[in-house]
């Protein structure tokens, strides 16, 4: 692994495991002040270095009828407010050059989509506005091609970059994650992997992503049982009613003793 870094008190490439998780977007500014609650005080019982993601505009939605979020002006505040009152780490997407030092205003993680991982602007633009920077793989992409995006950002003279695995294209619809994918990309740089986007089936629910939310436990236990820094999962209090993601999204219910088996898991990798 190619180098470590804090964002805040999240020690990212160091051997400490952390959490990325939240709701895919911001529904309200009530929602995610009590997400962020709740799973920060899970995080807390168990000892996780937590990052607190929505995103405030997800710009790459199957259907131009589907919610989006408040925009940048509105969420880019929102997210501001919560990080000032609760004292988390944020992460949001980016999807617009212009937008990069808008959000960095606000929340320490710019995290690029995995279908604008290969926009060099984009890229540059993240790195050129101080934060860190999380760049999800594509699904089209190989993971040993994936320094290419990470030396995008580190151009800039910004390394504190970090690589999200999510899945690969397998036929139509559907991903598969490649586990080999984990140790190629962590010789580039510190690794995450999103439990709940591989399991995501694109435009498979008639205009919205589809998704199978029972296999997440069974992929993120073999993922930090082969080797990751952190593990990402959107988690939503009532997944069948969010509106972004929820066939795809973690039920918070479910996310404490997911943590715990994960949490035995990494400590005998980290040892073995």
């Amino acid at each position: 692994m190619s180098n470590s870094f804090e964002i805040g008190p999240v020690h990212v490439g160091s051997g400490q495991f952390f959490l990325i998780a939240g709701p895919c977007v911001i529904e309200s500014e009530a929602h995610v002040r009590l997400m962020a609650e709740r799973i920060q005080r899970i995080a807390a019982d168990l000892a996780i270095p937590y990052i607190f993601k929505a995103s405030y505009d997800k710009a790459n939605r199957t259907s131009v009828k589907s919610f989006r979020g408040p925009g940048l002006k509105e969420g880019v505040a929102i997210l501001g407010r919560l990080a000032k009152d609760t004292g988390l780490p944020i992460l949001t997407d980016v999807h617009e050059p212009a937008h990069c030092d808008v959000a960095a205003e606000a929340v320490d993680v710019l995290q690029i989509p995995a279908f604008l991982c290969r926009q060099t602007d984009l890229l540059v633009a993240a790195g050129n506005a101080g934060r860190a920077v999380n760049i999800k793989k594509g699904q089209f992409v190989a993971p040993w091609d994936m320094t290419h995006p990470a030396e995008k950002v580190r151009s800039t003279g910004n390394t504190r970059v970090f690589l999200t695995e999510r899945g690969a294209s397998f036929g139509y619809n559907n991903l598969v994650v490649d586990y080999r994918s984990l140790a190629i990309m962590r010789r580039t740089a510190p690794v995450v992997f999103d439990g709940t986007h591989s399991v995501q089936q694109a435009s498979a629910a008639g205009g919205v992503s589809g998704g199978q939310p029972e296999f997440i436990p069974l992929l993120a236990r073999a993922a930090v049982a082969a080797g990751i820094d952190g593990l990402f999962l959107e988690v939503h209090d009532d997944p069948a009613n969010a509106k972004s993601d929820g066939a795809n999204a973690l039920d918070l219910k479910l996310l404490k003793p997911l943590l715990e088996t994960l949490l035995a898991i990494h400590k005998v990798a980290a040892t073995g």
